[in-house]
């Protein structure tokens, strides 16, 4: 929605769809530069430069309701956002209600879930929407009492007059406060005044999704509905030569049979789509459906082949003329190969999408990560306006980055244009397994020296992979590779600072195999090369793995982690019969520092005591959705790195349920400790810096107590 400038308050609440009497907040998406927007009056903004925010609705009962733009799978946005409003409106968030906005880049702005940017990205912006809420029903209060503004307070949803103690509630002040234009500016309170944000408030989602009143994607339920399932090539690229559906249509419930696509960047991918009026007559519908398939013009890989061209691309010279001439100045040197796997996503909850498509209008319901992306690519595939285009949120069983991308929403939308009718399309647990994208495996080859101080003279890692795309048809060029140039993902910033000489650089390879962000992208393969390696330097140099990391730290905040750090885990405590090892990770706004303490059972196999962790994310909003999320990042880096990969076989994936991509089980999981630091830094991640960490803390530890260095991933711990 973009409303005129001479629109009326009332209009524009009307056309925003609240119900009843509401007081609607809005403010400017931030600018380039601007990381506090300020408030601005909904009337009169221009409409070319001003798109408009609605987050929060009073009625006139004084039930305040405030909306979540981002989508909720279990990383606490549902409760921590609105926590962020409900401390400047000074209300108790246990009595507000909680609704998800819908796809409305115009008023919400961007809104995908990615990045840990949720909180990070919002924080000062919410906080600014709840102040000018709050002086909105003071100032509505004061006219009524016809008092200075400055003698009322707001305080649990009520207006209060200081001197007499006369007290109006939010609900007899909203009529008054709509009418009133926004702040242009609003005092925000200091953190030592805050009463809700730093609590740990119990997560408004967690009772519905225990007592199954929880609507999640494959709730949704719409009168017609059908319900379909597709047969995809298990080749990826394949195309549908031909199909027998024969026997299909004989299926009591089968009402259609029919080819679709789906859109993996710039490529349609083929399948055939069984609708029924169940799914379980589409399911075994399907299981009665021939295809066959065009494989031709792509490579069908093993994971051999995979890993071969890989491995070629990473040993290719590149040219670094002053860093070869800088490690040949160190005192000793050293050079390791590291590997990691493709990786499926694996959420708890499969892929699944329902589509109503009517002739100018769409609306879809489901585990949606990112509204926007899905609005803009179904309003210009379907060529529909983009207003016309509703996408509804549900919660999402874990996303991890997959539920971001709009392919499972287009086969939802297309089906429902072909049959005309809504249609729910659900992905079993092995189509989801093996439809990809993948995280896509890695190998990096790092070198590196000490000079005579036994601090890092010179590293380098040059890593090989698939870039996030479609496969080979987006390969770009390698990274150039050159003296003090260059990141490595995950990487403490410091070490940028205090190591001479680096160069970070990384080859592509060619695959047909579309592959994608997954759970702190990038940072999930880097950061097990480089903390490894890093470690392997600090034996070098025969030096404390801890110590050698603090001598390459200046920053006040890595010396602060590091000995934190080194306390909580009490690090000096380290026994002969203990494998200690440690990690710090610097991703997506938040560092992370963790010590992992290993031993050998009775049976001399090795097992996992405790995990430490140490998390700067620096302002924060409900620290046990911090605790909730390490801990989650710090389990699902534990599967990565020990349980489970997607391998691949004739240009298929082989691993298509968790009998074969087996999870970490609750008797497989350590103890956790997490600690926050305080400080006064702008908030930063916490659900994807958690994870990196994990690998290299683990596999340094292993080495600590076997002397075996773990390069290959995953690994088993009973075969250590």
């Amino acid at each position: 929605m973009n409303p005129r400038a001479d629109i009326s308050r009332r209009a524009f609440l009307r056309q925003a769809g609240l119900s009843g009497v509401v007081l609607t907040l809005g403010c400017y998406w931030p600018t380039a530069g601007k990381s506090a927007p300020d408030i601005v009056r909904l009337a009169g903004a221009a409409p070319a430069t001003t798109p408009l925010l609605a987050w929060i609705s009073i009625d006139g009962a004084g039930k305040v309701t405030i909306f979540c733009h981002r989508s909720e799978m279990g990383q606490g946005t549902w409760q921590s956002l609105p926590q962020i409003v409900a401390e400047e409106l000074e209300i108790d968030l246990d009595a507000a209600a909680i609704q998800y906005a819908p796809a409305d880049p115009k008023r919400y702005g961007p809104q995908p879930q990615e990045g840990s940017f949720s909180v990070r990205g919002w924080y000062e912006q919410l906080l600014r929407v709840g102040a000018s809420a709050r002086e909105m029903l003071i100032e509505a209060a004061a006219r009524q009492w016809k008092v200075p503004t400055s003698t009322c307070y707001a305080k649990h949803g009520v207006v209060i007059h200081r001197p007499t103690g006369s007290k109006l509630t939010y609900g007899a002040l909203v009529q008054d406060a709509a009418q009133l234009p926004p702040p242009q500016q609003v005092t925000l309170k200091k953190r030592k005044d805050y009463t809700v944000i730093g609590k740990s408030l119990r997560r408004k989602d967690i009772p519905a999704k225990v007592n199954g009143s929880a609507v999640f994607g494959l709730d949704k339920k719409l009168p017609g509905m059908l319900y379909a399932v597709v047969e995809r090539s298990p080749r990826f690229r394949g195309k549908v030569k031909s199909f027998d559906d024969t026997a299909v249509r004989a299926v009591p419930g089968v009402k259609h049979v029919l080819t679709v696509q789906r859109a993996v960047f710039n490529l349609l991918y083929e399948g055939v789509a069984v609708v029924a009026d169940s799914s379980w007559a589409a399911m075994q519908g399907r299981k009665l459906l021939k295809v066959e398939w065009n494989d031709e013009g792509f490579d069908h890989l093993d994971s051999a082949g995979i890993t071969a061209r890989m491995r070629e691309q990473m040993l290719r010279p590149l040219p670094s003329e002053a860093f070869e001439t800088a490690l040949k100045g160190a005192t000793a040197t050293l050079e390791a190969i590291y590997e990691s796997p493709y990786q499926s996503h694996s959420c708890m909850e499969p892929l699944n999408c329902t589509a109503d498509v009517k002739e100018n209008s769409i609306e879809v319901w489901g585990p949606i990560q990112e509204a926007n992306w899905i609005q803009a690519d179904l309003s210009e595939r379907l060529n529909i306006p983009k207003e016309n285009v509703k996408v509804n949120m549900t919660f999402l069983g874990g996303g991890f980055g997959r539920k971001a991308f709009p392919d499972y929403s287009l086969e939802a939308a297309l089906l429902s244009k072909a049959v005309k009718a809504p249609v729910q399309v659900v992905w079993t647990r092995e189509d989801d397994m093996t439809g990809g994208p993948f995280r896509a495996g890695a190998m990096h080859r790092c070198r590196g020296g000490i000079d005579a101080a036994k601090k890092i003279f010179a590293f380098q890692v040059v890593s090989s992979s698939q870039y996030i795309g479609q496969g080979e048809d987006n390969v770009a060029a390698p990274v150039p590779v050159s003296t003090n140039a260059g990141e490595l993902a995950g990487l403490s910033n410091d070490y940028y600072k205090t190591i001479p000489h680096y160069s970070f650089g990384g080859i592509p390879i060619k695959s047909p195999i579309p592959t994608m962000w997954w759970r702190a992208p990038i940072a999930n393969v880097d950061a097990f090369a480089g903390e490894s390696f890093i470690d392997e330097l600090a034996h070098l140099a025969a030096q404390d793995p801890l110590e050698f990391r603090k001598k390459h730290f200046i920053s006040p905040r890595y010396l602060a982690l590091i000995n934190k750090l080194a306390n909580v885990s009490r690090w000096s405590t380290r026994g002969k019969n203990e494998g200690w090892g440690i990690a710090i990770t610097d991703s997506f706004g938040g560092i992370v520092g963790q010590v992992v303490r290993v031993s050998r059972r009775p049976d001399n196999k090795v097992k996992i005591d405790k995990v430490y962790a140490v998390i700067d994310c620096g302002w924060y909003v409900n620290p046990d959705i911090i605790r909730a999320q390490i801990e989650g990042s710090i389990i699902m880096g534990l599967g990565a790195a020990t349980t489970h990969a997607t391998h691949f076989k004739e240009g298929k994936a082989v691993e298509k349920n968790f009998n074969a991509y087996p999870m970490p089980r609750i008797a497989d999981i350590p103890a956790i400790e997490v600690h926050i630091m305080e400080n006064d830094e702008k908030a930063g991640g916490v659900g994807e810096p958690g994870l990196p960490a994990l690998a290299p803390a683990l596999c340094n530890a292993i080495y600590d107590l076997t002397g075996k260095r773990i390069r290959t991933l995953p690994f088993k711990l009973d075969e250590v």
